[in-house]
């Protein structure tokens, strides 16, 4: 399925949700099967993949999940739509230095390697009004501060407001990545702009021939590649199904099939086929040599301490191009 060169890394997935136990809307389906989702990352050549934590609790369950395997990481923080459980604990300041341990405990661990899931998310106000958003994202660039972490950014609709907040808080700011971006040209020169901050791609990503005219104009250099599973699958009524290569056998969730992908369900070695269409739609021949790239991006942001030897093997293989 992949080449014996090629290495992955998947910065985002949410192996905290109940589908990965088997559950769909409430309903039970199949065994829970994370192992076996990950027996089939490995043998596709992912590296790596960042468990991402979007409100406290669950970034407990994502730091208990990545303790389960070397090769597992995560992140720790409050999503924007989620923003509310600051107030809704009762006790604002109390809640921040909770997340600000486990951030610290996880490092520790080497375990924790950003802060977040967190940003804006204007599509979704019904969960959480922008005032709210705004104020609680601004107080994560504290934790990311005290903890010398880079961050985990989401932004939805919202490049103005986000851009701002990050120009006013970059002393606090040393890099990261403003993952699933589906934003417009502007969107994507704007957070660009921003000198450590790098695009995050995916099914989402690559649904109309506008958002792979975007991603197409995404320096290599500034991108990195998820799935965001079990969400943002490509699908076949996708612009970038085209350039997919790599398949998996799959089955409905109702006929379930440790052999075979869950249908609708996304997971980590489909990252593979978002490398795919990245490489396509730039025109790049040698997938290996973007997978690189992509592969030294991912690591200096999320594993410095692994650069040296990832930026050696870079140099020998020959320089990338747009």
């Amino acid at each position: 399925m992949t080449s014996s060169s090629m290495k992955m890394i998947d910065i985002a997935v949410n192996f905290t949700d109940g589908m990965f136990r088997g559950m769909y809307n409430g309903k039970h389906y199949h065994v829970a099967d994370i192992s076996t989702v990950l027996s089939r990352a490995w043998n596709a050549g992912v590296n790596r993949i960042i468990v991402t934590g979007g409100s406290l609790e669950e970034s407990k369950e994502a730091l208990a999940i990545a303790e389960t395997d070397a090769r597992l990481f995560c992140t720790v923080g409050v999503h924007p739509t989620r923003c509310n459980e600051f107030d809704d604990s009762g006790d604002a300041e109390k809640h921040f230095e909770a997340l600000l341990s486990l951030a610290k405990e996880g490092v520790e661990k080497g375990k924790v390697v950003a802060v977040g899931e967190c940003g804006l998310d204007y599509d979704r106000l019904h969960f959480c009004p922008p005032e709210i958003q705004k104020k609680y994202f601004e107080k994560q660039f504290q934790l990311a501060y005290a903890t010398k972490l880079p961050m985990f950014l989401h932004m939805r609709a919202a490049a103005e407001d986000f851009c701002g907040i990050l120009e006013q808080n970059k002393h606090n700011f040393c890099s990261g990545v403003a993952h699933s971006f589906t934003g417009s040209a502007e969107d994507r020169d704007q957070l660009l702009s921003f000198d450590n901050l790098f695009l995050g791609v995916n099914g989402c990503s690559l649904k109309t021939t506008e958002n792979l005219n975007v991603v197409k104009a995404i320096p290599l250099e500034r991108m990195m590649i998820e799935t965001d599973s079990p969400y943002c699958e490509i699908k076949n009524t996708h612009a970038g199904i085209n350039f997919v290569k790599s398949l998996w056998p799959s089955k409905k969730k109702e006929k379930y099939d440790p052999e075979c992908v869950v249908k609708g369900r996304n997971e980590p070695c489909l990252v593979r086929q978002v490398l795919e269409v990245v490489a396509g739609v730039k025109g790049f021949s040698d997938i290996d040599q973007v997978s690189k790239t992509l592969y030294h991006n991912t690591c200096r942001v999320f594993f410095p301490q692994d650069l040296d030897s990832v930026t050696d093997a870079l140099l020998a293989s020959g320089p990338s191009s747009d």
